[in-house]
């Protein structure tokens, strides 16, 4: 099989979820590391415009949103699983959760002032302008939390979570990991990135000790790549192909048309290409760019949506 390329930031939590799937499964992956705000050049070359962290390549293969790049790392090592198979749904749905509720909500908490610096580093007034203006334009006119409304939230969630590890489970469905754990752990890890407001989870030590646990499953083999590389690999590469594969038609749409697939919640950009593959969870659409050559973009259904020119 092709390397496993990641395209990710190091203050991004929602690579850190990456990460630590990497070594729970004990992979080997190349890291290339992206600009946290736009531009995003060589990023965009292989997504068509798609703008959120991290994604995945294999060849001329692009993966976008964590929910398909945890399937794709199933698939490429399916033990242990992340979807242990009496907690399947349980987890999946938890795990929706947590990368969207609970994280806008660690999201509307932690970026106070006190603990902007721990989150971003030393930045100048002008790259903290650019921050917040990049920041602004991918959350359009989504509703923005109070730090008020964001702190009674996020204690509630935290007493349910400690509630989920009474007893002295190792995990918050039991016995095994699951991807309701890196889905969960990745917005505890943000929280304690913002030292001075994260003794908030003092409320919870059993969270807290979970915690320590899952960052021992540590980041696997990682290997430095430049960007540049990457979207040679992807020159070089054949995408997949899917013409063997059924096509899930829900929306009157053929294989072969033009279409856009659009985030539903934030970062509305549309990535505009023919579409190959139509699954149950999964859409695809193969794009040729004057520096990546072709290469076929990989999003979940859950979360985007999908219309033709």
């Amino acid at each position: 099989m092709a390397d496993l390329i990641f395209h990710h930031y190091q203050n991004s939590p929602f690579s850190e979820k990456v990460r630590l799937i990497f070594g729970f499964k004990k992979l080997a992956w190349k890291s290339v590391f992206i600009p946290p705000v736009m531009p995003k050049p060589n990023l965009t070359a292989l997504t068509g415009g798609y703008r959120r962290t991290p994604v995945l390549q294999v060849g001329a293969d692009i993966y976008c949103d964590t929910a398909l790049i945890a399937d794709v790392l199933e698939r490429v090592a399916p033990t242990p699983s992340l979807y242990p198979l009496e907690i399947e749904g349980q987890s999946r749905t938890l795990a929706q959760w947590a990368d969207a509720t609970l994280f806008w909500t660690v999201i509307a908490y932690v970026f106070q002032p006190v603990a902007m610096p721990y989150l971003l580093g030393p930045l100048t007034p002008e790259q903290m302008k650019a921050f917040g203006a990049d920041r602004a334009a991918m959350r359009g006119n989504a509703p923005r939390m109070s730090v008020g409304e964001a702190t009674g939230s996020l204690r509630e969630y935290l007493r349910r979570l400690e509630n989920m590890l009474a007893g002295g489970k190792p995990f918050l469905l039991g016995a095994q990991a699951s991807i309701a754990d890196f889905s969960v752990y990745h917005c505890v890890w943000f929280l304690q990135l913002a030292q001075p407001l994260a003794d908030i989870l003092d409320m919870a030590p059993n969270l807290k000790s979970w915690a320590a646990r899952m960052a021992e499953f540590g980041h696997g083999q990682s290997e430095k790549l430049r960007a540049e590389s990457a979207l040679e690999v992807a020159q070089e590469a054949a995408p997949a192909s899917f013409d063997d594969l059924p096509f899930v038609d829900t929306h009157g749409i053929a294989r072969g048309e033009t279409v856009t697939i659009t985030p539903t919640d934030y970062a509305l950009d549309p990535v505009e290409g023919r579409l190959v593959l139509s699954s149950d969870t999964e859409w695809a659409v193969s794009r040729t760019d004057a520096v990546a050559g072709e290469v076929v973009v990989h999003f979940p259904r859950l979360g985007f949506q999908l219309k033709k020119i």
